[in-house]
C-alpha cells in the first residue's frame, strides 16, 4: 500500500497557490474583496446567531484572505494536485498587468521553482493578458480559480449531460485567450481543407470553437426539452419536488442518501456531485415528494457555469420547496449562504418558499447544538438543525417539510369500506394514516387521514369529513 501510494502522489501535479488580500484603505474597506452584489446578500441572510451591528443589522463574517485561501487548497486537493507551497500578497489594489506586482512576482517565481512546482494556482480571476504576462516571468502554467473549478467540474461530470454544460463553459472561457498562446496561433496557414488563403491559426481556432459552442448548445437545447417533458409528466400527477441547494461541501449528498437510501456518492471533495438525481421520500402524512440533488454552490462561482448548468439547475427553479442546506459547524454558513443567495437570484428562485437545514450539528459542542435544536423545535421555525451523518433531527425535518408542501394537499375522514374491497384496504394501509379500525357486519370502519389523491378513489366510501 505505501509503494501504490508513493506512486500516485508522484503522479499528482504539484501546484504553488497565489493568494490576494487587496484592500481599499482609504475607503476603510473590510478585509478581503467583497462585492456589492455580496454584500447586499449577506444583508438579506438571517443569521441569528451573529452580533448585531450598530445599525441593527447582525454582523456576518467574511470570508478573510487566510480562508480564502484554505478554500483554494481544497479546490486543488479536489482536483488531484498536490499543494506544495503557498503565499498570500496583501497590497492597496490588484496590479492591473501581473495582478500581484513584479517584485513579489520573482519571489514567487524562485518560491514555485525551489518546491519543483508543476502549476500556479491563483485565487483570483484573471485578465487573459494577466495570464500571459505572469506565465512568461514564472515559466510554468498559471491557473486561475474559474479555471480551476472548471477543471473540477470537467472531472466529476459522469452523465453526458453533465460533460456537455462543463464543456460549453470551458469553451466560453477559453475563447477570449486564445490570443498569445504561442507564436504559431498568428502564423499563416495552409493545407487542403483547413482555413482559406490568408486566415491566421487564431482566426481559425476561434472559428472552430464557435462551431462547437453551437452545436454543444444545441445538444443541451435538446436535453432541456427532454428534461421538460419528463416534469411534464411528472407535474401531471400531484407529486411534488423539493429540491437541495447549498455551498459546496454542505452535506447535501450525505443528506440525500440519510433521507433516500440512494447511494449517491458523498464526499469531501467539492463538487462531488453535478449530475441532478431525483429520489422519492415518503413524508410522515404518507404522501411522496422527489428530492432533488443538485451541483454545490461556490463564492464567486463563475457565470458561464451556472448559464451551462441551467437546465440543470431548473430543477430549482421548478421546486415546491427549497431546502438550502448549510454547514453549521463552519464560522463562515452565513456568509456561504450569501453566496447561495446570489446564485438563486441569478435563477430567480430567490422568493421559492424555503427551509433552511443546519448540517453537522454533530460537529458542534453537544450542549451548543442541544439548545439549537430545542429553539428550531418550534412548529413555526424556518430552520431545522440534523446530522445527516448521525441521522439526528431527520423525522423533525420531515415533518417540516410535510406541513410546507401544499400539492396534494391532507385531509381526515371516515370510511365505510367494505371487506371484499382488498385493494382498496391495501392501498389505504400504505398511503393513509390510520388513526381507528373496527369491524361490523363484513365492512370496515376507519378513521384516516390521506392526500387528495387517495381520497379521490375511495370517496365512493366516505361516511363524512373531518375539519
Amino acid at each position: 500500500m505505501g509503494a501504490v501510494a508513493t506512486r500516485e502522489d508522484a503522479e499528482r501535479e504539484r501546484a504553488f497557490l497565489v493568494g490576494l488580500d487587496a484592500r481599499t484603505r482609504s475607503r476603510g474597506a473590510a478585509k478581503g474583496t467583497v462585492t456589492a452584489q455580496a454584500a447586499a446578500a449577506r444583508d438579506a441572510v438571517a443569521c441569528s446567531s451573529a452580533a448585531p451591528k450598530s445599525d441593527g443589522r447582525p454582523s456576518i463574517p467574511e470570508f478573510d484572505a487566510e480562508e480564502s485561501l484554505a478554500e483554494l487548497r481544497t479546490l486543488a486537493e479536489s482536483a488531484g494536485a498536490s499543494v506544495v507551497g503557498e503565499i498570500l500578497q496583501r497590497r492597496d489594489r490588484p496590479d492591473p498587468a501581473t495582478l500581484v506586482g513584479a517584485g513579489k512576482l520573482e519571489e514567487i517565481a524562485g518560491a514555485a521553482a525551489s518546491v519543483d512546482a508543476d502549476v500556479l494556482l491563483f485565487d483570483h480571476d484573471l485578465s487573459p493578458s494577466q495570464q500571459r504576462n505572469i506565465e512568461k516571468i514564472i515559466e510554468r502554467r498559471v491557473i486561475d480559480r474559474t479555471q480551476l473549478i472548471l477543471d473540477i467540474f470537467a472531472r466529476h461530470a459522469r452523465t453526458r449531460e453533465g460533460q456537455l454544460q462543463v464543456e460549453l463553459a470551458q469553451l466560453h472561457y477559453m475563447l477570449p485567450r486564445l490570443a498569445g498562446h504561442g507564436v504559431e496561433m498568428s502564423q499563416l496557414g495552409g493545407g487542403i481543407g483547413t482555413r482559406g488563403p490568408g486566415e491566421t491559426k487564431l482566426e481559425t481556432d476561434r472559428r472552430k470553437i464557435a462551431r462547437r459552442v453551437r452545436h454543444v448548445e444545441q445538444q443541451l437545447e435538446n436535453v432541456r426539452r427532454i428534461r421538460a417533458q419528463q416534469r411534464q409528466r411528472r407535474e401531471s400527477a400531484p407529486v411534488a419536488t423539493v429540491a437541495l441547494v447549498g455551498y459546496t461541501n454542505a452535506g447535501k449528498s450525505t443528506l440525500f442518501n440519510a433521507l433516500t437510501r440512494a447511494g449517491v456518492l458523498s464526499s469531501p471533495k467539492m463538487f462531488a456531485t453535478l449530475d441532478p438525481t431525483l429520489r422519492a421520500v415518503q413524508l410522515p402524512s404518507k404522501r411522496k415528494v422527489l428530492l432533488s440533488d443538485t451541483v454545490g454552490f461556490i463564492r464567486n462561482l463563475p457565470h458561464t457555469l451556472v448559464s451551462a448548468f441551467r437546465a440543470t439547475l431548473e430543477e430549482v427553479q421548478r421546486a415546491s420547496l427549497v431546502l438550502h442546506v448549510s454547514d453549521a459547524s463552519s464560522r463562515l454558513s452565513a456568509e456561504q449562504d450569501a453566496q447561495v443567495e446570489i446564485v438563486l437570484k441569478e435563477l430567480e428562485a430567490e422568493k421559492k418558499p424555503r427551509l433552511r437545514v443546519m448540517n453537522k450539528v454533530d460537529l458542534l459542542d453537544e450542549e451548543v447544538a442541544e439548545n439549537l435544536m430545542a429553539d428550531a423545535a418550534r412548529e413555526s421555525s424556518r430552520t431545522v438543525y440534523v446530522s445527516a451523518v448521525e441521522g439526528t433531527g431527520l423525522d423533525t425535518l420531515l415533518k417540516r417539510i410535510d406541513k410546507m408542501v401544499e400539492e396534494d394537499p391532507v385531509s381526515r375522514l371516515y370510511l365505510r369500506v367494505p371487506q371484499k374491497e382488498g385493494k382498496t384496504l391495501a392501498m389505504l394501509e400504505a398511503r393513509a394514516r390510520i388513526y381507528s379500525r373496527t369491524y361490523q357486519d363484513g365492512e370496515v370502519e376507519l378513521e384516516v387521514e390521506a392526500p387528495e389523491s387517495v381520497i379521490r378513489k375511495v370517496k365512493g366510501w366516505a361516511v363524512k369529513s373531518i375539519a
